[in-house]
This record gives C-alpha cells, sequence and structure tokens, in this order.
C-alpha cells in the first residue's frame, strides 16, 4: 500500500467535505459546486490532451450534450415518464455523452495530431449550428429549463439547497477523479501514453493506435457528460452556449495553464477557471486580457504548467536547494507586481476611455484615484511597466543562474546515488549548506 497516495486522497475527500462548512456564503456554494464539476470536465479532457497527446477544440460538444441528455431525463422524471432519482441523472449525462462520442469519435479518431484537431473543431461548430436548427431538442436561443426539486424528499435530501447539491457535485468529483487516476494504471492508460510517445512503435508492436485514441474518446466523452449533468443540476437550464467553441477553448486554456502532463493539474486549471469567471470577470472587464498575457507567460516560461513549477521546486527542495532560490523569488515577485500594476494601470484607463467615458475622466484602481487626463497618470503607470520590467529581467537572469546550479548539483547527486559513491568534500559542503552556491 503506497501510505503517500493514501494520504493524499485522504486529504482530497476530506477537502471536498470541508469545504461548505468554511466558505458558507451562496457565492462560495456556488462556485464550490461549480469547481467540483469543472474538475470532472477538465479530466476528462486531460485524458485526451495529456494522456493520449490528443488536442481537441470540441470538447464542449460531449459536456453539453450531456446536459441536455440529463435535463431533459430531469424533465421526464417531473413529468413521470421516468422512474429515476435525481441524484442519478449525472449518470444519464455521462451515457449521452459517451453515445455521441462512440458516433463522433470513431470518425475523429482515424486521424492524430493536426487533422484530429481540425476534425473535432469542426465538429463542434457542426453541432453547435445544429442547436440552432433543432429548437425540439436543443430548445433554440432559450434553451431547456427545469426543476431538480422532483418528488417528496428523501433522508431530508430534495436537492433544493445549494448545499446538497454541492455535497453531490463533490461526490461525482471524487468518484470520477479516482475513476480517471485508476485509468491511467491500467493497460489501456499505458498504451494511451505509448500512443501519445511513439504511435509508430505501438503499430509495430501490433496494436491499432485508433482504436486505443478510440476507447480513450469515449471514456472522455463520458465522464465530459457526467460533468455537464452536474452543470445541468447545478443551474436547472442548459444553452446553446453550453456547445460553443468557447467553451471548448476555456477547457483547453485551464487545462494547459495547470498543467497537462500531471494527473493534478486539471485540478489548479479547473479550480482557476472558475475564478476567473466568477470572481476576476466580475472585479474587470478586461479580464481576458489578463487571461491572454498570463497564458502568453506561462507559454514562454513554465510551458509545463503549474503543475510543473510545483514538481520542480519539490524535486529541488527534497536535495536541499531550495533556500538558495527564495531571495530571488521573492525578488520576482516584487519586481514581477510593480510591472503588473504597471501595464494594469495603463489597460484599465484605455479600457475605461472606449468603454466608460461618458462617466468621468478618474477611475479608482487599487484604493487609489488615476485621472485618464493626466499625463501624470499615464506616466507613472508606464514608468511602473518600464521599471518593474527592466528590474524583473535583472533578478530572472540571477534566478536562472542559481537554478541551473542547483540543477547541476541535483545532477550530480543523482548520479552519485545510482553508482553507490560516497560524496567529495564540495557535495558534502553543498549538502550541508543547502543555501550556497556551487
Amino acid at each position: 500500500m503506497n501510505r503517500g497516495r493514501v494520504v493524499v486522497w485522504g486529504l482530497f475527500a476530506a477537502a471536498l467535505v470541508v469545504a461548505p462548512l468554511v466558505f458558507k456564503s451562496s457565492l462560495a456554494l456556488s462556485m464550490l459546486t461549480q469547481m467540483g464539476y469543472m474538475i470532472v470536465i477538465c479530466l476528462s479532457y486531460n485524458l485526451l490532451l495529456g494522456q493520449g497527446g490528443m488536442l481537441s477544440f470540441g470538447h464542449a460538444v460531449y459536456v453539453g450534450l450531456g446536459a441536455y441528455g440529463t435535463i431533459h431525463a430531469l424533465n421526464a422524471v417531473s413529468g413521470g415518464a421516468l422512474a429515476l432519482p435525481v441524484s442519478l441523472l449525472p449518470v444519464v449525462g455521462g451515457l449521452s455523452g459517451l453515445l455521441f462520442a462512440a458516433l463522433l469519435g470513431y470518425v475523429t479518431t482515424k486521424k492524430a495530431a493536426t487533422p484530429f484537431a481540425m476534425i473535432t473543431l469542426g465538429v463542434g461548430e457542426l453541432v453547435f449550428a445544429m442547436s440552432l436548427m433543432l429548437p425540439g431538442f436543443f430548445g433554440g436561443e432559450a434553451g431547456i429549463s427545469g426543476n431538480r426539486v422532483v418528488g417528496k424528499p428523501v433522508w431530508g435530501i430534495s436537492f433544493g439547497p445549494q448545499i446538497q447539491v454541492y455535497y453531490l457535485a463533490a461526490f461525482y468529483c471524487f468518484a470520477s477523479t479516482a475513476a480517471l487516476f485508476a485509468l491511467t494504471r491500467t493497460p489501456l492508460g499505458r498504451m494511451l501514453n505509448a500512443v501519445r510517445d511513439n504511435p509508430e512503435r505501438v503499430e509495430f508492436v501490433g496494436y491499432s493506435t485508433q482504436i486505443v485514441r478510440y476507447m480513450a474518446f469515449m471514456i472522455a466523452g463520458f465522464f465530459a457528460g457526467i460533468g455537464g449533468g452536474l452543470a445541468a443540476l447545478n443551474f436547472e437550464t442548459v444553452t446553446a452556449e453550453t456547445l460553443s467553441g468557447l467553451r471548448s477553448g476555456g477547457y483547453l486554456l485551464f487545462t494547459f495553464l495547470g498543467g497537462a502532463m500531471f494527473f493534478f493539474g486539471p485540478i489548479i486549471g479547473a479550480v482557476l477557471l472558475v475564478l476567473a469567471l466568477v470572481l476576476f470577470s466580475e472585479v474587470t472587464k478586461a479580464w481576458q486580457i489578463y487571461l491572454g498575457l498570463v497564458f502568453m507567460v506561462m507559454v514562454m516560461f513554465a510551458p509545463g504548467g503549474i503543475a510543473s513549477l510545483v514538481m520542480m521546486n519539490l524535486r529541488v527542495a527534497a536535495f536541499g536547494r531550495l533556500r538558495g532560490l527564495l531571495v530571488p523569488y521573492a525578488g520576482l515577485a516584487v519586481t514581477g507586481l510593480v510591472a503588473l500594476l504597471g501595464s494594469a494601470a495603463i489597460v484599465e484607463m484605455v479600457y475605461h476611455i472606449q468603454l466608460d467615458a461618458a462617466l468621468g475622466s478618474t477611475i479608482r484602481f487599487l484604493g487609489t484615484t488615476l485621472d485618464t487626463q493626466a499625463a501624470g497618470s499615464w506616466v507613472g503607470a508606464l514608468a511602473a511597466l518600464v521599471l518593474g520590467g527592466a528590474l524583473f529581467e535583472v533578478v530572472r537572469r540571477g534566478f536562472a543562474r542559481r537554478w541551473g546550479e542547483a540543477q547541476a548539483f541535483i545532477e550530480a547527486e543523482v548520479r552519485r546515488r545510482e553508482s553507490g559513491d560516497t560524496p567529495g568534500p564540495a557535495a558534502t559542503m553543498a549538502g550541508a549548506a543547502p543555501g550556497s552556491t556551487a
């Protein structure tokens, strides 16, 4: 038994149980519920992207069709045509996603790499266009609504209060996360990784890469449908927007930001997705610009996502070299914050001029007043951007040097441990003084 893994999963379950007891407001409960099913959706997407190397631009199709399947089943339960508890309706959404993934995925997975991405994009646009052409199923622009409070409460559970919906989402979140993690340890999961890394070798040993991709595609569709079903129960309405390419792009963007090559990366991305859509979008109208800048910076400096940064620093800490990087990290944080504040001030003033000029020339920005017609506001913001950016580059170069020294020490230590040699004087001194540089 892997005790560390038991501890991690235990903490994950405890966090799901305790979270609504700590964050009790209605907004917090709604956000926690959305995080629950977004984790399922992003993990299902990462089964394609991170585990199988399949870049999909149409994952929202299976999330949305799962949501539509759930809302139709909910209305059938309300009308007495279907005898099914509300707690099992997300499974109906999963089966809907699985059905359409089986129908559309056989053609989609015949190709890989760029052709696969283009096919998923085309399928996504096709289904989205059909949502406006078939109002009987999709409900037109208004969508379809339902009522999740059906029948008599069982053990006091009616799914009327938001906290009950949260715990339903938390249960499916934990079960789906565990199932997807277990899948990565199966022969199918390992073969999917092989298809991602070396499809020619997979074909050479006798496996069909198309069948492996197809099976993974159907499994991803099933869990995407579960996430869509939970979303339908949470909002009690489903519209064609759930099928849009914008939603698919959001799943791709935040899965990448979280870290597609690590299993827990999409969990981080799902949390960031809800925070961006619910909180950050209310703070500023320019939130999409900031999101684009963050994505650009991550692609340039940390293409492995946030999860890769976490794992790399854990490795450095395990070898006792993190202490020597704390000061450079602090310098990066301070100088980066100065540059960020300068750029944010410029963006907010530009947005105010373009969208809210009729409200006056002044805006409130982080407790201060900026005047879009005063040269001092523009000069100050530009100076903060330039000065912060220049100092950030200076600190970054010093950090890169220390980071390289730490990695060189780690590699030397790994080779020494593998060979069984005793550490030399330099290695001993370095191990005794983790904060020193080689």
